[in-house]
């Protein structure tokens, strides 16, 4: 291909040297090139396809431009010419070539090896017709793969239960095969013409070890920047269902060479309910499977469903002990209150939190339904338009994921019983059996007094640290303040636990009045009387139940998880942000990062003069000209033209922004968790293939069609 590409350009001068030369020394301008020859799906790179050849010259423009005498000339040579031209060249060779062996026997002489021999080099064995032809069939079936990873096309095509008795169809890897045959492709023709037709093209197995193959080039393109890099930062999602098998999907945070800051999804990690087991195949796949290495990890997040949280955190306990440098993190896409929500260790929020993830999902699922929502709240609010539009907006988002969760769903109870009621008692055939069922079995469980009580009194103890929470998913600024307003919040919590009976009595009286608005009888859980078996004391009323079951271990928890997740380290790395100018001015240049710098001291690339760079970068900006704006995030800071003449700051900032708490400023670059998302949304759970997600995920990181191919040889010879 090199060689063509010279002649197609008719440079005669380049056509002795090697490709590798070619590619190192030499570029070609993209105009030469069709459109359909160049592939921009990738926003970091033109890439341009395996068989693209130049084919746009205007070898005759310059004739008519007066102005472009003293220009670069392409000139066209005779024949005899071009014939001179390599004659010499190949006169050249010859002369190198004898210089090189008289140099060699010099050399050879003066020089014995260890063995008493001559060493010979190695010469590369030339592929006979049989392998070449297995290596461009190999590449075909990983052809194929990959656009089915790319196009989420499932490997398997119909269930056999679909399909009368007596008749068979390929599975959808098969029908490409033979799409691809009766197109055109000869390699794949010559190598099945003698296979019998019972036979399949490609087994099961071949086809999984041909996937491994595949999600492991992938992942390498991605981890090869990540150990460039240097320091990065681990962030699991929810467990998933991947066919049949609990999953949980792992993304990596690193800053690449354009100063970006990226959040990629590197795979599935299997689920073990084991925490103490999770953690050690979790610490051996990141650093034996993937290649990382651990003492280069500044920052861990975990966002999980309920019930998950303690077996995470014990994976993050286990990882602090081996990398203390490794900061346990709230993730900057989750927010605090909902991370707190899933934490508990309370089994009513867990069901409280799954109902209402249910309810969101039914009215997202039909337009029709939240229709019949907004009549419901508009008649119920007809005294507050205000409230009632605030509330008809919320219901159109995910307003699970808010700060103010339960403070939106108390508000909303009465309006969703209602809707829920009309659906489920209407005898028209307006709605389906499903939506019908789903109706009643949900409004059964909201209008329960162990649902009502539970969010007011979850609506109650988060308000305390809603503006907190809001803050750390706002501007650097808001994250550097909210650092020092954490000494507030556990100060508020630590009195509502002193005087928990006085709190937990206004909490509950207000669920007994919600409830009461929606007719529901105020009592102990069946559950609680039903395990009692005549044993029940009389002096327990509802109300002590749920202050010593609900009340004070919610706070408690709450209390020390916010301990855990802020640590002293982690507030110390969040105090460094003063290093971002906007704070700074702020601050009215009145900062002492150095006294918070010192846990990343080994990161710094000259720490022996950070005070006096610190001192620099300060009077940087408190001078700066009228007109210009102190950069306002870390991303603005490490895009400064300047940057590089403050090494240790580049550094700082580099590793501040890869903490999970710190959010992706452009958007662009953390679209790794939101592709995850829309894969599971949009593929069937048994369906679902973690190699060909990640294929899927990463569509448009660059593979190398011979690299997988040479590695399938070699651990399949």
């Amino acid at each position: 291909r090199c060689q063509r590409w010279v002649e197609n350009c008719r440079r005669a001068d380049l056509e002795d040297k090697t490709p590798d030369q070619l590619n190192k020394h030499y570029r070609l301008c993209a105009k030469h090139f069709e459109t359909s020859m160049i592939c921009r799906s990738s926003p970091y790179r033109t890439v341009l396809r395996d068989n693209a050849v130049p084919t746009i010259f205007d070898l005759t423009s310059h004739l008519n431009n007066p102005h472009s005498r003293h220009r670069k000339r392409i000139k066209e040579l005779s024949e005899d010419e071009i014939r001179t031209l390599k004659q010499q060249k190949i006169d050249e060779a010859f002369e190198r070539k004898q210089a090189a062996q008289e140099l060699n026997e010099n050399n050879e002489q003066n020089t014995v090896s260890e063995e008493g021999g001559e060493e010979q080099e190695e010469k590369a064995v030339p592929l006979t017709l049989e392998e070449r032809e297995n290596k461009d069939y190999l590449k075909s079936l990983f052809e194929i793969l990959i656009l089915m990873g790319k196009q989420n096309i499932p490997l398997d095509g119909h269930n056999v239960d679909e399909l009368p008795e007596g008749i068979f169809t390929s599975d959808n890897f098969q029908a490409l095969l033979e799409y691809r045959i009766n197109g055109g492709d000869e390699v794949l023709r010559k190598r099945f013409e003698m296979t019998a037709v019972n036979l399949e093209y490609c087994s099961k197995t071949q086809q999984k070890q041909m996937l491994e193959i595949c999600e492991n080039c992938v992942r390498e393109e991605t981890l090869r920047e990540v150990r460039d890099s240097h320091f990065f930062s681990i962030v699991t999602d929810e467990v998933v269902d991947i066919a049949g098998e609990e999953h949980l999907p792992v993304l990596v945070r690193f800053v690449d060479d354009s100063h970006n800051l990226r959040e990629e999804f590197i795979g599935f990690l299997p689920y073990e309910a084991d925490p103490e087991i999770l953690a050690v195949k979790f610490h051996a796949t990141i650093t034996e499977k993937w290649g990382l290495n651990m003492e280069y990890c500044r920052g861990q997040a975990y966002i999980v469903s309920s019930g998950f949280a303690s077996k995470m955190k014990v994976v993050a306990t286990r990882l602090l002990e081996k990398y203390p440098q490794a900061v346990y993190t709230l993730c900057s896409s989750c927010a605090l209150n909902v991370w707190l929500a899933k934490s508990v260790p309370v089994v009513g929020v867990s069901i409280a939190l799954g109902t209402i993830e249910e309810v969101c999902c039914l009215f997202n699922q039909s337009p029709q339904l939240l229709v019949e929502l907004d009549n419901t709240i508009s008649a119920l609010f007809q005294d507050n338009d205000k409230k009632g539009n605030e509330l008809k907006k919320i219901c159109r988002s995910q307003w699970t994921g808010r700060h103010d969760t339960f403070e939106v769903l108390v508000d909303l109870l009465q309006a969703l019983v209602l809707c829920l009621d009309a659906v489920s008692n209407d005898l028209s055939v307006r709605w389906n059996n499903f939506i019908v069922g789903r109706a009643f079995v949900l409004s059964s469980a909201l209008t329960d007094f162990d649902f009502i009580v539970t969010i007011v009194i979850m609506k109650n103890v988060l308000s305390f640290t809603r503006a907190f929470g809001k803050n750390l998913q706002g501007q650097t600024s808001d994250v550097f303040f909210a650092a020092g307003s954490l000494t507030a919040v556990l100060h508020s919590l630590n009195e509502v636990m002193e005087n928990i009976e006085v709190y937990h009595e206004f909490w509950f009286e207000e669920a007994t009045n919600l409830a009461t608005k929606l007719d529901v009888q105020i009592k102990l859980p069946g559950k609680f009387r039903r395990a009692q078996q005549g044993n029940f004391d009389p002096d327990m009323t509802s109300e002590n139940y749920y202050k010593e079951i609900l009340s004070v271990p919610t706070v408690e928890h709450i209390i020390q998880e916010l301990k855990d997740i802020f640590s002293e380290q982690h507030l110390k790395a969040l105090k460094c942000l003063s290093l971002v100018p906007s704070v700074m001015g702020q601050l009215k240049f009145n900062t002492s990062e150095e006294h918070h710098a010192d846990m990343f001291k080994n990161d710094l690339p000259n720490p022996d003069t950070l005070s006096a760079e610190l001192h620099c970068w300060r009077i940087k900006w408190k001078h700066r000209g009228k007109d210009i704006e102190l950069p306002a995030t870390i991303y603005e800071a490490l895009h400064l033209p300047d940057i590089k003449f403050f090494p240790n700051v580049y550094a700082l900032l580099k590793v501040l922004c890869l903490l999970p708490v710190m959010k992706v400023e452009n958007e662009k670059y953390g679209i790794g968790r939101k592709r995850l998302r829309a894969y599971l949304k949009n593929t069937l759970t048994g369906q679902r293939s973690s190699n060909l997600a990640l294929l899927n995920i990463n569509f448009d990181i660059k593979h190398d069609l011979d690299l997988m191919v040479d590695t399938y040889i070699k651990l399949y010879p």
